[in-house]
């Protein structure tokens, strides 16, 4: 048997397989985000999805030739050959059926038959209602996929067909996107280094509120903490994230619960990090809130005169779980932007800081400037307790990502 791969042909390849659930419309969307990001895409619906979106569609937007079938061209053997040459296959929205497919090893189409011979990772995407995805024989097939090296993505929650909502619905096509692309970036590795681990993420920035209207915040996107969210799925990881006023689309995979204010946030961390390997502090919570909340909206003097404002310290979240962890051997990272002064540079405040809080590694970003918030990139030094010392070179936040947990692994406690 022969297989081709990244190396052997400049466009990553594709398939996306597309199973009959009324979600297919939105495989349409991924389909587009691969094809306008250089990869070779082969679409193999199966009849039941054609049902929702017809072939033309798919055509129009792949550039190929589309089928359900193994009849069709089969002088080129399509049902061994897509597999085959494939190197990522990502089925959205994978169906109760269709997983069950793929669990048992049944191949009655073009999309179970290229699953069966694909020796590449394999994505599953899985839509349906929340009465089939939480059924016994659903969750068993899930397990044996997963088992087989098969990367299931856990559903989102929401809106479903007609008036129901719950856990079953598609994850956003960008959360696919990324999940899949941070696969193939790192070079369509199988290994999932942090299976079986449970990881807690922060992510966002924190309000403190003065009244009902006003709150002290800061400029932190939630964007790294996401791709730290993301990226750890990828790896096999449970992953928890702890969100502060985040407006991104729920990761795919990712368990998320929102917070608002700092306390909120130390709250649900240290709640989530009982049961975890590892927490990641990504978040920017306010050092400081307001002494007081007034109920009322502060009004303006009519003497021009402001009015003054008592601030009291927060605490220290990251400080806190390095000195008293909430489960055995848990690893702690913390996150550090920092600006150089006339006291020091941005590195002497990074380790500094990585003394007094007393985590296991410190992600340093220097924000001078206003860099780093809001960007699609990033660039880091990631310092360790143990006097290493990684520098990561400007590149996607997903790059860094996969950086800091290369750096977290070895440290996990051993089972």
């Amino acid at each position: 048997m022969t297989t081709s791969s990244t190396s052997q042909h400049s466009r990553p390849r594709v398939v996306l397989g597309v199973s009959g659930g009324i979600a297919a419309y939105k495989a349409c969307e991924l389909l587009r985000r691969f094809t306008e990001s250089g990869h070779d895409v082969t679409v193999v619906p199966t009849a039941a999805a054609l049902e929702f979106v017809g072939a033309p569609t798919w055509a129009a937007l792949s550039g190929k030739s589309v089928s359900a079938n193994v009849w069709q061209d089969v002088e080129t053997v399509p049902h061994v050959r897509i597999g085959q040459t494939a190197d990522l296959v990502v089925v959205a929205p994978a169906t109760a059926d269709l997983l069950a497919k793929a669990a048992h090893g049944l191949a009655d189409d073009l999309l179970t038959n290229t699953l069966l011979t694909a020796r590449c990772p394999v994505v599953f995407a899985p839509a349906m209602h929340t009465e089939m995805w939480e059924h016994p024989a659903t969750q068993a097939n899930v397990a044996t996929l997963r088992e087989r090296g098969a990367l299931v993505i856990e559903p989102a929650e929401g809106r479903l067909t007609g008036a129901d909502t719950g856990k079953g619905r598609l994850p956003e096509a960008a959360e696919i996107f990324a999940f899949a692309t941070d696969l193939l970036a790192r070079g369509g590795a199988r290994e999932q280094d942090l299976a079986g681990r449970h990881v807690v993420v922060s992510a966002g920035g924190t309000r403190e509120y003065l009244d009902p209207v006003r709150f002290l915040g800061n400029r932190s996107s939630g964007l790294q903490g996401y791709a730290l969210a993301r990226t750890a799925v990828a790896r096999g990881a449970e992953v928890t994230l702890v969100a502060a006023n985040v407006t991104l689309a729920d990761p795919a995979g990712v368990k998320v619960v929102k917070v608002e204010t700092t306390a909120q946030l130390q709250e649900q961390v240290l709640a989530a990090s009982r049961s975890a390997d590892a927490v990641v502090m990504a978040a920017a919570p306010a050092d400081f809130r307001p002494a007081t909340f007034t109920d009322a909206k502060i009004k303006k003097a009519e003497d021009g005169s402001a009015p003054e404002i008592r601030l009291t310290q927060n605490p220290d979240i990251l400080a806190g779980l390095a000195a008293d962890r909430p489960s055995p051997g848990i690893v702690v990272v913390g996150f550090a932007a920092e600006t150089g002064d006339e006291n020091g540079s941005v590195m002497d405040h990074a380790r500094a800081k990585l003394a007094r809080k007393g985590c296991d590694l410190l992600v340093v970003n220097d924000v001078g400037g206003g860099k780093v918030f809001g960007a699609e990139d990033n660039e880091a030094v990631v310092l360790g307790a143990d006097g290493s010392t990684t520098s990561v070179p400007r590149g996607s936040k997903s790059a860094l990502a996969q950086v800091i947990w290369d750096r977290v692994t070895p440290l996990l406690p051993t089972r």
